[in-house]
């Protein structure tokens, strides 16, 4: 893979985007201030400038279907996972694609596709935002970072370089059906009874995370033996 440091950029999603025509796939832009980065459904992704990773990772040509691009998701995941894991950090995925350690959230994601003919995946657009040394968190309560976690700064270049390469050791695996497995091991709270609230129905309840469908959805069992299924933003997590 071929990465470009950008200064300064509103966004490395909204520039990959811009850019997609042009760039070939494995270019990744890595941005030391992203002023205006883009989460989930909307969401802002802060990050105090020079002092974490914010990149778009850029794969064209995929050998997977509308209904597949999931797998996108779970790669990015467990490769977090794989990277902390190697800095001796433990790590979990707070579904969809929240990274967590110990109840506190140090990575995010945004992954943007376009499909081509038969509704095949094009291009996607890995957007990934990884705290890296910063150490206060003013605008989020449950945030962390890798230097809050050992104690250590990390230079930004080699980080990302090292992320890269394990990315890239995984990315073989995208149409392995054990990506999916090792994916849901990782979930946070799976196998544990937890509260959470239905977003479609209002109702709170609890229950235990099991897994995740083909589709990607949640399957959470309530203490009555129902399963219950959610895509994104249509159950939370209650404390």
């Amino acid at each position: 893979m071929i990465t470009h440091w950008l200064d300064t950029i509103d966004s490395t999603n909204s520039e990959a985007l811009r850019r997609l025509p042009e760039l070939p796939s494995g270019t990744v832009l890595a941005a030391y201030d992203q002023t205006a980065g883009r989460g989930q459904r909307g969401n802002t992704w802060f990050t105090e400038p020079g002092r974490n990773l914010t990149f778009s990772i850029i794969l064209k040509d995929l050998p997977l279907s509308a209904l597949e691009a999931i797998r996108l998701n779970y790669l990015a995941s467990v490769a977090l996972v794989d990277f902390l894991d190697v800095k001796g950090v433990k790590a979990q995925v707070k579904w969809p694609n929240d990274i967590y350690v110990s109840g506190k959230k140090i990575s995010g994601m945004l992954i943007e596709n376009t499909l081509g003919p038969g509704g095949w995946v094009a291009a996607s657009v890995i957007g990934i935002g990884l705290n890296i040394n910063q150490r206060e968190f003013p605008r989020l309560a449950l945030a962390t970072s890798l230097a809050c976690c050992t104690g250590k700064e990390y230079p930004l270049e080699a980080s990302l370089e090292e992320f890269l390469a394990i990315f890239e050791d995984l990315l073989p695996r995208l149409s392995d059906e054990g990506l999916m497995g090792r994916y849901a091991s990782l979930l946070f709270r799976r196998g544990v009874s937890a509260r959470y609230h239905d977003l479609l129905s209002g109702e709170e309840y609890e229950g235990v995370i099991e897994g995740v469908e083909a589709d990607g959805r949640l399957r959470i069992r309530d203490l009555g033996g129902r399963a219950r299924l959610y895509r994104f933003k249509e159950v939370s997590y209650l404390l």
